[in-house]
Formats: C-alpha cells, structure tokens, sequence
C-alpha cells in the first residue's frame, strides 16, 4: 500500500461497518484520517485505538443530509493536513420494505442519504481537489447497484443513481480520479434500519453468507494505492459462494 503513505483521506459514515474498517486499514497503511459521523462517541473510541496503534486520525461530528456540515467536513480535513486527497463516501441506510408499505419517510431517507449525502459529498470535495490539481472521490454503491430484488426498490434505485453519477463525474474530469465501490452482502449495522418484518425475516436469509467489512476496506485501499494516472472506475466485491 505504498500509494496510501501520507495521504489525507475523509471518510463518512465512519462509526461502524465499512466506514470505520477503512479508517482503520488507511491509517495502519500511513494515511492521515478525517473520520466524520453522528455519532460521536464511536467517532473518539475509533479515534482512540487509532492514535493509539500509531496512527494519524481527527474526527469531527458529521451529518451527510447538510450539504454546509459536509462541506465543513471536508475543509476541516485541508485545515488539519493542507490538502485532501481522497474522500469515501460511505455513509448509507437500507430501511427495506415493498412499495405497497408506503414507508415515504424511509424512502425519503434513503434518497437524502445514500444519493443527497453522496452528492454533498462530492460538492464538497471538487472545489478543493480541483484547486490543487488532484484527488480521487470514491463513492459506496452495492451489489444492489447492479440488480434489484424485491423490498429493495428505492433503496437499489439509490445505488443505481451512485453508479450513475460517478460515471458522470469521471467523464467530466481528467484530473480527479473517481471510483466506485459495489460490496455484495457485507457484516453491518446497515440491516438494522429495517423496520418491516417480512424484508426483515427476507434480508437474514441473504445475508446468510456475507464479506467482512476489512474486506470492503481492502478493496477501497487497493483503488486508492494505484498510481495517479490510474483510476480504478468500478470493485465488485462479494463473497465466493454468494449466488446474488
């Protein structure tokens, strides 16, 4: 991972799951680390363990659905380190159910985080990387961003769009290196915002095989490790034996 020394990177969503493996794996590869979450009491464990196996962390409270707190996020990472490198826009909720439930709110949600959060991200970011002449923004879709199942409409619809708008941004660029990351089953907090029963009961038995989040977090350390005329557009990543 020599291509990850020293770089700054900002990770959302940082307080569990694949958020917080990558913080983990980036900063054991040499990296200066901007965790941001709402929660921030995992926020300063994670921070802790960090600093405390020699690595190079700040944290700061985070919510991806304010475009003005992301992009304070993001400047908070150049004001620690000079520059930002990398963002990971990881933050992500699945409140699963069928259309027919009319869950409108959790739809809302899902739209305002896994698509607004996404975009606020790179809102954030592209002002700055394109100021000093590089970065890479690398964004969290799914397996789900490749294939719809059922009680998994909006929320496939919100990968679908991830998927749509890095390949927009990477055709408007030549500077800024864009990739995105598609994980199949992975262990998460994300399927306990599953509020309806039967998606509930539907999601256990597919996620009956799963990928550890470190997993995940090796493949965004790959894409990031590549030489800078390198852009790593798309990982899919999911178990072998998964037959999704």
């Amino acid at each position: 991972m020599n291509g990850i020394e020293g770089k700054v990177v900002a990770i959302t969503g940082a307080s569990s799951g694949i958020g917080e493996a990558t913080a983990r794996v980036i900063a054991a590869g040499g990296a200066h680390v901007v965790i941001g979450a709402r929660r921030v009491d995992r926020l300063q464990n994670l921070g802790d363990e960090i600093t405390a196996a020699g690595g190079s962390v700040r944290s700061r409270r985070l919510d991806v659905t304010e475009c003005a707190d992301v992009e304070a996020f993001a400047r908070y990472a150049q004001e620690q380190f000079g520059r930002l490198d990398v963002i990971v826009n990881n933050a992500g909720v699945m409140p699963l159910s069928p259309l027919a439930e009319l869950k409108v709110d959790e739809w809302d949600r899902m739209v305002d985080v896994n698509i607004k959060g996404v975009l606020y991200g790179i809102a954030a970011a592209l002002p700055l990387m394109n100021a000093q002449g590089h970065g890479q923004i690398i964004n969290l879709s799914s397996i789900g961003g490749h294939s719809v199942s059922p009680t998994a409409a909006v929320y496939c619809a919100t990968k679908f769009a991830v998927g749509a708008i890095s390949d927009g941004l990477r055709q408007e660029t030549d500077r800024i290196r864009v990739t995105v990351i598609s994980p199949g089953t992975t262990t998460s907090e994300l399927a306990d915002t599953i509020t309806d029963a039967r998606a509930r009961e539907a999601m256990k038995a597919w996620r009956a095989i799963t990928i550890s989040a470190e997993a995940v977090a090796n493949a965004i350390a790959y894409a990031i490790s590549q030489p800078a005329d390198i852009d790593v557009s798309e990982i899919i990543i999911r178990p072998t034996a998964s037959p999704h």
